[in-house]
């Protein structure tokens, strides 16, 4: 058990250099193969790294000695690759969101049940220190009744960022700014407040050149009986602006804001608690809206592994949010309001 863990990679794409360096800080893993269909991307990726590099990922599976795989493709292919890999015998660390369909998602976490290997879904932000802190506010019973809660993503892709691939902004691929860009955010909603009854939305593709949209607002009713709402454009001018996430209770207020939920912006309870003493120190100033969790969320995938702990978010844990995604979209195809769990 106190062997390495050594991970293979496929999809050298943009969020791959954060996997890569959170590996490389995460004692106990090791990066051992990288694999992209764009042979120049993986050939870069394997010289930078001093890793055998692959264009074939069923090659990779079959000659890269590995005992889990990154998923960090299109998210639409995330299922197939899950499964192959699991199939394989690999575990399987999937970024989001791990299906663009529930039927994708039930495919991949089966698939693994069946070869006996664990199923990790990169939620990075539930270990931004801020959010950590405004989970702990909840877990204490601070807020008293939670009576609304609301996340907002005002951030900015411009046309060139979704020219760049052809798969960007394609239902069958990608999706729109909330499966997207604010699937986190759709996520950390679902785990700090709770389950959610219904959903109204509208969507818009207001600006940019995509099948999916670039723009959405929904209204949530959690079973607790809060009401949510979630806000996001993919058009703010001329940069990302706010990522921020607000919960109003009865005993008490918080928004943890900055541009990707790192930075806690207000902080007001009615009863004093030491964790009030850690609010300057929680904020952050990350480079790029990936935050600093990916080195953490790889230290739970590692102490997992090693049957030290439970996975922080499992396939499982990953589907809710999946769930209330597609029921939003739901909604906003059909103008009206959508029940979960959908049927």
């Amino acid at each position: 058990m106190s062997m390495p863990i050594r991970i293979a990679l496929v999809g050298c794409g943009r969020i791959a250099r954060t996997h890569f360096d959170a590996i490389a800080n995460v004692d106990g893993l090791s990066l051992v193969a990288v694999c992209d269909e764009v042979e120049s991307r993986a050939r870069e990726a394997g010289a930078s790294l001093d890793v055998p590099w692959f264009t074939d990922f069923a090659k990779m599976l079959a000659d890269a000695e590995c005992d889990a795989v990154v998923v960090a493709t299109p998210s639409g292919l995330h299922p197939a690759h899950g499964i192959a890999a699991a199939r394989a015998g690999k575990h399987v660390i999937c970024e989001k969101p791990m299906a663009t369909s529930l039927a994708g998602a039930d495919d991949l976490v089966r698939a693994c049940d069946d070869a006996k290997v664990q199923l990790f879904v990169v939620k990075q932000n539930r270990l931004n220190p801020a959010i950590q802190l405004l989970r702990r506010a909840i877990d204490k019973g601070r807020f008293g009744r939670i009576y609304v809660a609301n996340t907002t993503v005002w951030w900015s892709r411009p046309q060139e960022y979704y020219d760049q691939a052809p798969w960007r902004g394609t239902w069958e691929f990608d999706g729109g700014a909330i499966l997207n860009q604010a699937s986190h955010y759709v996520d950390l909603m679902q785990w700090l407040v709770g389950p959610v009854e219904s959903v109204m939305a509208k969507t818009a593709t207001l600006a940019r050149r995509i099948e999916a949209e670039d723009t959405g607002i929904a209204v949530l009713k959690f079973r607790s009986g809060a009401l949510g709402s979630i806000q996001v454009t993919m058009l703010t001018h001329p940069k990302n602006l706010e990522g921020s996430l607000t919960i109003l209770g009865e005993k008490g207020s918080a928004k943890i804001g900055g541009t990707a939920v790192n930075k806690v912006e207000h902080w007001s309870f009615a009863d004093y608690d030491d964790d009030d003493k850690q609010v300057e120190q929680a904020s952050t100033a990350p480079q790029s809206v990936y935050g600093f969790g990916h080195a953490g969320y790889y230290r739970n995938v590692l102490a997992a592994l090693r049957g030290e702990m439970r996975a922080d978010t499992d396939g499982r844990g990953g589907r809710k949010s999946l769930e209330l995604i597609l029921a939003i979209y739901e909604s906003a195809k059909s103008g009206r309001e959508v029940a979960l769990p959908l049927k």
